[in-house]
């Protein structure tokens, strides 16, 4: 109490120091609009910068202010209309239309709300969204901007080009895709899409058809984060945001490209803020003849995102996102024609969805309800062999957690409900379920203003293999603050253990010749990361070096079991939890503003995995000692971008070193050689809302595999005109 008199004191005296000061500053007849800032906890926000301009007057002056270190503000003004704009990096712009009268003494306070698709604000790596530089955990942020200059149309394309992380494709086009994270297996990478998990039970995600329709914004954090985030979290965690419409007058993007291989694509985007509701909606089509037999693909994809506030504090969100593609699969084309099947295809759709309520009580809690649904439906077909196999899986749940702020930190308590539903066709019609419950603690401090930092806990109860606790600790230091030739520095160290249920076929399945066993222990990681951000020259420049170990127990493998005449090897295979690897190495990325309109970034990765025990009879190349699967031990990624006026040109280089893989068919192949790959996309906008862009990837034309025995898409243009309407305030 004694705290807000005091501080009411002080911003009365600012008002009238500023009402009695001399003419030459301010005319008698201003309005003098104030009030103070406030973050979601209820403290100052500094560094806002204010700005009051005529309303229907673009030439009008424009008057600016900026809030003090406890959010207080001051701004004088002629007597008007006024649109009135508070701006932030790290927190959602607020806009409003005030009407001031002559000496007009007007108070405004307002709380702001973080802005969740900012490229300073980490959401995924917290339990509450977090300045990137105050996040122990590695994080890669991957803006709207980038996206939409890059033309990336598909997350694999994006993520491919990221540090630490590579994609494994079997198919030019619609083929299984699949991620690989700092050495972590391809189900080791929890994926979020606006908060709902879309992994299937068990891990695994085909990332072929997942567009980035109305998404803002991409994050992957590093490390295992199951104390977060529960199974699936073992090396890491990738969450996609969607837009979220901010205009009064609405925006609406329309698109259409075309380019080789008979391709065709179209969509429409339209978001926009009516009152205390917002809404953003997209859809798209793509259609491709590809490039070889049976290489056809068509993705269908739609996205809504909408909200109300029913006040600054307490706001209700529905998200949907559906992707729907049918791939034809015509196997390992590079090992000749009796490896082609010209008539095989996978019919794949997926739908997540979530609803939220944010809200607030008192000054210093924050509250999230949130139910969440995810669908996958997955057709293979071969109608040369009349087999087709259908499998369903569904993940549906709530989630509760309740977050206390205080001057130097917070407090978040959770509670999640999940229940996972599996239909999959090689359980002879078996309805798999499981239901898994869990709580979890997480917390935040910073005992001075150089240091930060955090810890957590989770109990999670998993039907299958019972209650296992997983923490996490990390920490952040600012070793230098300035802005000068030799910036900020900051060196973030973090531990965390991570946990995999095993998937639905290892658990339930009734084929007698590969039994499921409910017993089985969950798959488990350890994962240390150590790094330091250096910055130079005001933030120009920016170096990034991070060192990571990961070890995986518990992994799960098939050993032979006892004989049955009814299987074709003779005996049954069992699952065991018996296998062991690990991965370490150093991410380093950089960052270069060289001038006001050019742009390079890169990054360098160096992943060395083994396999340190295995099976008796598992196959030579997964025996210990030899690198882990489709996981090379050098890779790297440069982008320079140069934004010239209305000309927008990016050149992208993609490098990976040699990989260990098997064909799986008896060649003894085990070595996929490096490649290098160059993309080039550009733009030119027009004016008026025209734009016209054009992209190639694979420019040279390269020839590789990122699996054995599929080759990857050859050179591919596409060429396009854009139109963009509204989206003002």
């Amino acid at each position: 109490m004694k705290m807000r008199i005091l501080g009411t004191t002080f911003l009365f005296f600012a008002v009238f120091a500023v009402s009695f000061s001399s003419p030459a500053q301010n005319n008698p007849s201003d309005t003098l609009l104030f009030g103070k800032l406030t973050d979601p906890s209820g403290y100052g926000v500094g560094n806002v910068k204010i700005t009051a301009q005529l309303e229907h007057r673009p030439n009008a002056h424009l008057s600016s202010a900026t809030s003090t270190e406890d959010g207080s503000y001051l701004l004088a003004l002629p007597p008007g209309h006024y649109h009135v704009h508070f701006q932030h990096a790290s927190f959602v712009a607020r806009d409003f239309i005030l009407d001031f009268a002559a000496a007009e003494h007007r108070s405004l306070d307002i709380r702001l709300q973080i802005e969740r698709v900012s490229e300073n604000v980490v959401v995924t790596a917290n339990a509450q969204p977090q300045e990137i530089d105050r996040t122990p955990a590695p994080v890669d942020i991957i803006g709207s901007q980038e996206i939409q200059q890059r033309q990336a149309v598909s997350l694999p394309d994006l993520l491919s080009t990221q540090t630490g992380l590579n994609i494994a494709r079997t198919g030019p086009i619609g083929g299984l895709a699949t991620v690989f994270l700092d050495g972590g297996d391809s189900s080791f990478t929890k994926v979020l899409i606006d908060g709902v998990p879309v992994n299937e039970p068990g891990g695994d995600l085909n990332f072929s058809n997942l567009t980035l329709d109305n998404v803002d914004k991409v994050e992957i954090v590093h490390g295992a984060e199951s104390a977060l985030y529960g199974t699936d979290a073992m090396s890491g965690v990738i969450q996609l945001f969607s837009h979220t419409g901010s205009t009064r007058i609405p925006e609406l993007n329309l698109f259409a490209e075309g380019g080789s291989f008979s391709s065709a694509r179209g969509g429409a985007q339209i978001s926009g803020l009516v009152d205390k509701f917002d809404y953003s909606v997209a859809g798209s089509y793509l259609g491709t003849d590809g490039e070889g037999v049976n290489d056809a693909f068509l993705n269908r994809g739609f996205a809504g995102n909408v909200g109300y506030s029913f006040s600054d504090s307490n706001q209700l969100r529905l998200t949907v996102r559906s992707n729907a593609s049918f791939a034809g699969t015509p196997g390992q084309t590079l090992f000749g024609p009796s490896f082609t099947d010209p008539t095989a295809y996978d019919d794949l759709r997926q739908l997540s969805a979530s609803l939220s309520w944010n809200f607030l009580t008192g000054s210093h809690w924050v509250h999230r309800i949130t139910a969440v649904e995810s669908r996958i439906l997955d057709t293979a077909g071969f109608p040369d062999f009349d087999f087709f196999a259908t499998d369903q899986f569904n993940r549906a749940g709530f989630f509760e957690q309740s977050t206390y702020s205080f001057r130097r930190g917070a407090a978040t308590a959770g509670y999640q409900y999940e229940v996972e539903n599996a239909f999959p066709s090689n359980l002879s019609g078996v309805h798999a379920r499981r239901n898994n419950q869990a709580g979890f603690l997480d917390a935040r401090w910073a005992p001075v203003s150089r240091l930060t930092l955090s810890a957590g806990a989770r109990a999670e109860d998993n039907t299958n293999f019972g209650t296992r606790v997983v923490p996490r600790v990390g920490a952040v230091y600012a070793l230098h603050y300035s802005k000068g030739l030799l910036g900020d520095t900051r060196a973030k160290v973090s531990y965390g253990q991570g946990i995999e249920e095993p998937t639905v076929f290892e658990s339930f399945s009734s084929d007698p010749c590969n039994p499921g066993d409910p017993s089985l222990r969950p798959e488990r990681s350890r994962t240390i990361n150590a790094g330091v951000d250096q910055y130079f020259s005001d933030d120009r420049f920016r170096i990034s070096a991070g060192y990571f170990t990961s070890q995986f127990r518990d992994l799960i493998n098939q050993e032979v079991g006892p004989p049955n005449p009814i299987c074709f090897s003779g005996n049954e295979m069992l699952f065991f939890n018996t296998d062991l690897s690990r991965a370490r190495g150093v991410n380093w990325s950089g960052e270069a503003h060289l001038n006001h309109w050019l742009l390079l970034k890169g990054n360098y990765s160096y992943d060395d995995t083994r396999v340190l025990a295995a099976v008796a009879s598992a196959p030579a190349i997964e025996q210990p000692g030899n690198h882990l699967l489709r996981r090379p031990v050098n890779s790297g990624h440069l982008w320079l971008n140069a934004n010239y006026r209305r000309f927008n040109f990016n050149l992208a280089g993609y490098f990976t070193g040699v990989r260990t893989d098997s064909d799986f068919d008896g060649f003894g192949l085990t070595r996929n050689p490096g490649y290098a790959r160059f993309d080039v996309a550009t733009s030119y906008n027009f004016g008026r809302g025209f734009s016209f862009y054009g992209r190639v990837t694979n420019l040279l034309d390269k020839q590789y595999q990122d699996a054995i025995g599929f080759p990857a898409l050859g050179r591919d243009f596409r060429l396009g005109m854009n139109y963009r309407f509204g989206g003002r305030n």
